[in-house]
C-alpha cells in the first residue's frame, strides 16, 4: 500500500475513533438533560464512526494481526502508556495545578497497568480455555473479572457504577 494511503487510513482511523467517543460523550450528556431522542441520534453517530474507524483499522497493513499477537501488542501499548505517556501528562497537570485532570490521568496510568496484567492473565486463560467475567467502572475505566466490587480500588466509585461487558 503506498506510504501517503497508510498515513491518510491512519489519520481517518484516529479522526473517527475520536468522534466515536466524542458523540458517545455527548449521548450521555443528553441523556442527564432529558433529551433521549437526541441522546438516540448521538448513539446511532458515534455508533456509524465506530464503523469507519474499525473498517480503517482492518485496511491498516499490520495493525491486526493473530489473537496472540494481539495480546501481546495490546499489552506492550498498555505498557508504554503507564511508562512513558502518562507520567508525562501527570507531571504536566500537576505543573498547571489542574486537580481534577491530574486525578484523571493519575487513575488512568493507574488503570492501564491493570490492564497489562489482565492481557497477560487473558493469554494463559485462553491456553487453559478458562473464561472470565468483565465488570468496567463507568468512572475510571478499572475493570474487575468475575464480579463487579462493592467499591472500585482506583476511584471508589460504587458497585452500581460498573458495566458488565458481554
Amino acid at each position: 500500500m503506498p506510504e501517503k494511503t497508510e498515513k491518510n487510513l491512519a489519520y481517518a482511523f484516529a479522526a473517527e475513533s475520536k468522534a466515536c467517543a466524542r458523540n458517545a460523550t455527548f449521548a450521555k450528556k443528553a441523556d442527564m438533560e432529558d433529551y433521549q431522542q437526541i441522546a438516540r441520534l448521538f448513539r446511532a453517530v458515534s455508533e456509524a464512526e465506530s464503523v469507519h474507524a474499525r473498517r480503517y483499522l482492518m485496511l491498516m497493513r499490520g495493525k491486526i494481526g493473530s489473537t496472540e499477537e494481539n495480546l501481546e501488542t495490546a499489552f506492550q501499548n498498555e505498557i508504554k502508556a503507564n511508562v512513558e505517556e502518562y507520567p508525562k501528562l501527570i507531571k504536566d497537570a500537576a505543573a498547571e495545578g489542574n486537580k481534577a485532570v491530574l486525578k484523571a490521568f493519575s487513575q488512568a496510568r493507574d488503570v492501564e497497568s491493570l490492564h497489562a496484567d489482565l492481557y497477560k492473565k487473558a493469554i494463559n486463560d485462553m491456553v487453559a480455555e478458562r473464561e472470565t467475567d468483565y465488570h468496567v467502572c463507568q468512572v475510571c475505566g478499572y475493570i474487575s473479572e468475575d464480579n463487579a466490587p462493592d467499591k472500585c480500588p482506583i476511584c471508589g466509585a460504587v458497585k452500581e457504577k460498573f458495566k458488565q461487558v458481554v
